[in-house]
């Protein structure tokens, strides 16, 4: 049976820069869905659909911060400090998404269970991120 082949990433994969464009690009995505009232008139009637987007995409912002800050110090281990701030960072993001909705007419910011479901993709996202990001960041890149 031939070796199985190992997935790699391609060189800028392993910039720092290239994780800080993609997490700045999703603050200022988040920054613009906040900024004005979505209705989702076509949507299911799903219960809790919108702590499930809070959860989903807070937990993406967690894995971006999480890339950068392991390819800023790719040389440091994973310890629980970077984990923690990852996880700090985000509920704060979390916060001021609300805090700036409540100054939005048509929107309801300051919604405890909005920003419950935002720490809770952050806490999932650096999980995730150390289970399966991690090693692909700490891999060798493709030639």
């Amino acid at each position: 049976m031939p070796p199985q082949k190992r997935l790699r990433l391609p060189p800028p994969a392993f910039h720092p820069a290239t994780w800080l464009t993609a997490f700045l690009c999703w603050f200022a995505t988040l920054w613009w869905l906040s900024s004005g009232v979505r209705q989702m008139h076509h949507a299911p009637p799903i219960p809790f659909l919108d702590k499930i987007l809070h959860f989903g995409w807070f937990l993406g912002g967690a894995g971006l911060l999480s890339a950068f800050l392991l390819r800023l110090r790719p040389d440091a281990s994973w310890p629980r400090n970077i984990a923690l701030l990852v996880v700090a960072v985000i509920a704060a993001t979390g916060a001021l998404d609300e805090w700036h909705q409540s100054w939005i007419p048509g929107r309801s910011g300051n919604d405890l269970g909005d920003w419950l479901a935002d720490l809770a993709g952050a806490v999932a996202g650096v999980f995730i991120f150390q289970r399966f990001g991690r090693p692909l960041l700490t891999s060798k890149p493709r030639t």
